[in-house]
């Protein structure tokens, strides 16, 4: 989850909705998704709609100095509570010794929201992070890990009171990757076409939806990987290579990699035999959930994992370019995948 040092994505959320407001709110990071939630958020719920028209100023940092911001916050609501000055591209601001001085000793009755895409306060000016801290929230919004992707789908699905399956979870993830304002479209555009009355995301939907093959996906390779199925791994791989947009080495290396990390670990349970217990082991939410490793360990010696583990390594250096000069991902997909099943 996307978080700054003291506060969560979530925490914040759930502060803003039960109706505090903090004076200064400073929002970067390189993940969009989290600071457009927030500031809308505020935008939408801080003033009553009648209030917006006098109390509710956007600037874009580029068409604005720090002195005209801090100035605007400085002015009074008119016949309102409060005021929200908003800044957008607030990265883009030249000097900010202006701000600094208004956050030393900001107005109560204004929410000033600074939003700052695609990076963060250059960590020399200390005092404007210290004066921004005090004054109220600086947080930093964090690109999604592609493991944690599978976990914010199920979440976004569930919030929406629709259910999605793993197989289906895990098509989105390698299809859409981790941008989520372009993921959370995604998923809206396919809940919408949901048919009446049943709110189950399908593989079957998946693909008719967002054109992902239900049969060539990163699931599937996992699937065939995890039960040693060489010929199904195979086709998987050369459809891979011949349709990129499917499916990538740049997509499943987090996949595989998780898999044999967790199946490294899955062999050190204290009963490896009882999927209970391999579940309980590797914190997962139900004994159900621990079957691919049940079956992994059946198929993988701990030697051969080892192994597998360090080959992901490699491989995952060789598609950055790191001693391999001209192998295409294509070719080192299809060496992984021999080294893995033989």
């Amino acid at each position: 989850m996307a978080e700054s040092k003291n506060v969560t994505y979530s925490s914040l959320m759930k502060e803003l909705q039960s109706g505090q407001f903090r004076p200064v709110y400073y929002l970067m990071g390189d993940e969009a998704y989290y600071i457009d939630k927030i500031c809308d958020y505020i935008a939408e719920n801080a003033l009553q709609p009648e209030e917006r028209d006098f109390n509710q100023t956007i600037f874009f940092g580029s068409d604005v100095s720090a002195s005209q911001v801090a100035d605007a916050a400085r002015r009074y609501p008119m016949m309102a509570e409060r005021q929200v000055v908003i800044v957008k591209e607030a990265q883009n601001l030249k000097n900010t010794e202006a701000l600094e001085k208004y956050m030393k000793s900001p107005m109560p009755t204004t929410i000033l929201v600074m939003c700052h895409k695609n990076g963060k306060i250059d960590g020399r000016k200390q005092g404007y992070i210290k004066a921004i801290r005090e004054a109220g929230v600086l947080f930093e919004s964090m690109k999604l890990r592609d493991r944690d992707l599978p976990v914010f789908i199920e979440q976004y699905v569930k919030a929406r009171e629709a259910s999605i399956d793993p197989k289906s979870t895990q098509m989105m993830a390698d299809a859409i990757g981790a941008d989520l304002s372009r993921l959370t479209s995604e998923i809206e555009k396919v809940l919408i076409g949901l048919p009446e009355g049943d709110r189950r995301i399908t593989p079957q939907v998946v693909e008719e939806q967002i054109g992902v093959s239900k049969d060539f996906n990163g699931f599937e390779l996992r699937d065939a990987i995890v039960n040693r199925d060489v010929l199904k791994a195979n086709r998987i791989v050369n459809y891979f290579d011949k349709n990129p947009k499917a499916g990538s080495l740049y997509s499943f290396l987090p996949l595989l990699f998780n898999y044999f990390q967790n199946l490294m670990v899955a062999y050190y349970a204290p009963n490896r035999t009882s999927q209970e217990s391999v579940a309980q082991w590797l914190e997962m939410r139900s004994p159900w959930a621990a079957k691919d490793y049940m079956t992994g360990m059946r198929n993988y010696t701990a030697m051969k994992t080892m192994q597998i583990i360090s080959k992901l390594r490699e491989i995952d250096a060789k598609s950055k370019g790191l001693d391999n000069p001209n192998t295409p991902p294509g070719e080192l997909m299809k060496e992984l995948i021999f080294f893995i099943l033989h």
